[in-house]
């Protein structure tokens, strides 16, 4: 579209290491404390299940955020950055690391050990992730591979940042927005429910 190469890579490599750090910040807190026991200390205080879901769930966005504000900082040293629209930026940003971070929790909940991690991480969200057009724009997809697309919350999370910095979208931003409200929406009513039944964590 015009872009050169780098200047379109930049922004979904940006989106990429906040939504891992997201990811891996909340599922990595939950598997630990179960394997060493001190999962404990956060059942045991007068917290509700909402307060801890909210607790592990700021500390993702935080830490998705923070990576994320380090990269651009970083990258922007070997590739110029121009920045079209803040709006967007921050919108897609808080949405992606949302969503990002409460698939951490429902994996840290439903893994027993480490390698239940990994194998979330390596059949789900690494395939999700390199098929959501970080490096290639989706027009040059065949059918029904692009049509497919659509249906990825990933290429929205990342398609919607990266036009926040070069203005331009392979779809329209708004039902990008909607469509990342709605799965954060079904993955928080999800991961409550999980929290609140005890599963694989009060018994």
């Amino acid at each position: 579209d015009g872009f050169p190469f780098l200047e379109f890579l930049a922004p979904g490599l940006i989106m990429m290491s906040m939504a891992q750090n997201a990811f891996a910040n909340t599922s990595s807190s939950l598997i630990i404390g179960k394997i060493q026991g001190n999962i404990i200390d956060i059942l045991m205080p007068p917290l509700s299940d909402g307060e801890i879901f909210i607790g592990y769930l700021i500390g993702g966005v935080l830490r998705g955020l923070s990576v994320g504000l380090l990269a651009v900082v970083i990258i922007s040293l070997f590739v110029h950055l121009p920045v079209s629209s803040v709006s967007s930026l921050i919108a897609f940003a808080v949405l992606g690391n949302i969503m990002m971070a409460t698939m951490g929790i429902m994996a840290g909940i439903w893994a027993e050990k480490f390698d239940h991690i990994a194998a979330f991480t390596n059949f789900f969200v690494t395939p999700l992730t390199f098929l959501s057009g970080t490096f290639y724009s989706i027009d040059i997809l065949p059918e029904p591979w692009k049509t497919m697309a659509l249906y990825n919350p990933f290429f929205y999370m990342i398609d919607g940042f990266r036009s926040g910095f070069i203005g331009h979208a392979d779809h329209y931003i708004m039902p990008g927005i909607l469509f990342l409200i709605a799965t954060n929406l079904v993955l928080i009513a999800i991961t409550y429910l999980m929290i609140r039944s005890g599963y694989k964590i009060k018994n």
